[in-house]
């Protein structure tokens, strides 16, 4: 029923969004002699954050027309070279013949976000690399006659798209996916598959949410796997083409993800408000920029969520090597000839750092010499491969492991 009721409540707000639309349009409007009223802008400021805070934000786009190789500017198209039921991959074509550049796979979370909030991450790679990311479905549109997903559905699609862009390929998984992208990777080494990643780039994930526990990894032991899934869990209502599957609301998601940094978003919106009404166009557009994106959000599929929840989080089974992979033990010492990063930031407080760099003590045979740990100084969980300590410090860093591997 929440989430029927969400829905209503977005249907409610229709005629007040609308209202307040040509309010504030009224009280702006240069040629309108209402915007001459004292105090009109303020108002009209605060019909817009209104509006911003109660409107659907839909899936963005990549936005990335074109990169910059050997100091110039390059087109650059996307292209789905394999479709599947709950993500497909997406190719970032670049038009230009470089065909010594390594071919890298990023793996995009499925945790309530789509993959363009890898934006930043991509944007950095693209002038090196040969770029193919994971773009995972809105669960919400996924029809029942798919069937379901789970933590092992999500392990076999890592390994067909690895498989599918073959030999040589590098792997990047950042944040959630460390754990089943590992996974992956020690299946393909044990039986010694021919596109067994080249390299491996395990970044702010929860290898073993054992280590200085954060808040969602406190959350998920505080309850049992039955609370999660009363309280959680709640069918699609229609008209989605997801009608009636079992889903993990990216509403739900969302509301954790704000409340674990409420005054700041409340300082982010006040701030908006005295931009909208001094007219400081480049600070609203800076605003919604990134919050377009933040406030874009996605269901998860009810049964990958329960997994993650009771394997990663509560009984840490990778960590504590009882992992298992359609009944078969996962054994990441089985990786041998994929050299291995980590990437953690220092003040993250989704993945604490240890938490990725525990990936090193359960692959004990990849080399000293093919082997990297790198704790990025004042980086949140955000800023690990998004903005300019990214961009600056942590890219370079990444990009000379997959070169030297």
């Amino acid at each position: 029923m929440m989430y029927f009721a969400h829905e209503m409540s977005r249907a409610a707000l229709i005629p007040m969004r609308m209202m307040s639309a040509t309010q504030s349009t009224l009280l702006q409007h240069r040629l309108s002699p209402f915007s001459r009223l004292p105090g009109a802008r303020s108002v009209a400021s605060a019909y817009e954050v209104f509006n911003d805070l109660t409107r659907r934000y839909p899936k963005p786009a990549f936005d990335l027309p074109s990169t910059i190789c050997d100091g110039q500017h390059v087109e650059v198209s996307e292209a789905i070279v394999k479709r599947k039921s709950f993500a497909q991959l997406k190719h970032f074509e670049r038009k230009v013949e470089r065909p010594d550049d390594p071919k890298l796979l990023i793996v995009a979370p499925l945790s309530g976000h789509f993959a363009s909030l890898l934006r930043g991450t991509v944007e950095a790679m693209l002038p090196d690399h040969d770029v193919y990311i994971t773009d995972w479905r809105d669960a919400c549109k996924v029809p029942l006659s798919a069937g379901d997903f789970g933590l092992d559905d999500y392990i076999d699609y890592v390994i067909d798209f690895i498989d599918h862009l073959g030999p040589d390929t590098h792997v990047l998984a950042v944040c959630q996916p460390v754990v089943p992208v590992l996974a992956a990777t020690a299946i393909m080494a044990e039986d010694n598959h021919p596109s067994a990643p080249r390299s491996l780039a395990l970044m702010s994930g929860p290898i073993d949410g054992r280590v200085d526990p954060t808040a969602p990894c406190k959350l998920a032991t505080e309850h049992n796997l039955a609370w999660f899934k009363r309280n959680l869990v709640h069918p699609v209502p229609a008209p989605y083409p997801g009608v009636m599957r079992q889903v993990y609301p990216g509403f739900l998601q969302l509301t954790g993800f704000v409340n674990m940094n409420f005054d700041r978003h409340v300082d982010a919106y006040r701030g908006l408000y005295r931009s909208i009404r001094d007219d400081e166009s480049e600070k609203v557009d800076r605003h919604r920029e990134f919050y377009d994106e933040y406030l874009a959000v996605m269901d998860l599929p009810a049964t990958y969520y329960l997994d993650t929840i009771e394997r990663v989080f509560q009984e840490f089974h990778l960590a504590r090597g009882c992992f298992k992979h359609r009944g078969r033990l996962v054994n990441p010492a089985a990786i041998r000839d994929t050299a291995l990063m980590t990437i953690e930031g220092e003040k993250d407080d989704i993945s604490s750092p240890g938490q990725t760099r525990a990936a090193h003590d359960l692959c004990v045979n990849v080399p000293d010499s093919r082997r990297v740990h790198h704790l990025q100084p004042g980086a949140g969980h955000y800023g690990v491969f998004n903005g300019s300590r990214w961009r600056e410090e942590i890219a370079p860093k990444l990009k000379g492991f997959i070169r030297s591997a």
